[in-house]
């Protein structure tokens, strides 16, 4: 079945009534310090896949799933509906769609968000080896090789290249480990906070 979407003004209105909602934000912690809903946890997609047990345990509200623009939040729904989880929404549009319907978000540093670095890093390999194959000729396949693993990613909805340039340490935040997200998780549950 189709993942559930929640349109952003939705997902306001839910939060500002007070329901029992949980936002994890799946981005890497470097696109969540540059910009987030307020009270959303991040929990990188990565991360969610690797400690899914341990996030289930602490994730019994209704869930709402946040990305750039939705891709890899479908990815985590899928983890967690395998895993039996089934209170789980998409963000439709994700911070895409939050950020143009002008609702409030939280603001830090300013950094590139991970599809723009994918963009820029296989752009930059095409092209210089295109360029570097008049001297010599075998690096045109490098380039091949790239379109040919940016077709399967497109084809697949996965990115290996994205999953690579999400473990640097420009899209490391200073909370990145399991054990602390899960610690929110359940200071959380006993004591409302603000912005995780």
């Amino acid at each position: 079945p189709s993942p559930a979407t929640l349109d952003p003004i939705a997902l306001h209105d839910l939060v500002d009534s007070g329901k029992n909602v949980r936002i994890v934000d799946v981005r890497t912690p470097g696109e969540f310090e540059t910009v987030h809903i307020p009270g959303a946890y991040n929990v990188p997609l990565d991360l969610l896949r690797e400690h899914r047990d341990e996030f289930l345990t602490h994730l019994d509200e209704n869930v709402v799933l946040v990305c750039r623009s939705g891709q890899r939040a479908t990815q985590a729904e899928e983890t967690l509906r395998t895993a039996g989880l089934f209170n789980v929404h998409i963000l439709d549009g994700g911070m895409l769609g939050w950020e143009a319907h002008g609702l409030t978000v939280n603001r830090g540093t300013e950094r590139w968000d991970l599809e723009r670095q994918v963009r820029l890093v296989a752009g930059s390999l095409v092209l210089s080896s295109i360029l570097a194959s008049v001297a010599a000729p075998k690096l045109k396949w490098l380039a091949a090789g790239i379109g040919g693993g940016l077709t399967f990613a497109a084809l697949t909805n996965t990115c290996a290249m994205g999953m690579l340039l999400s473990k640097l340490p420009y899209n490391r935040g200073a909370s990145c480990d399991a054990q602390t997200i899960v610690n929110r998780l359940v200071d959380s549950q006993t004591t409302p906070t603000e912005g995780n």
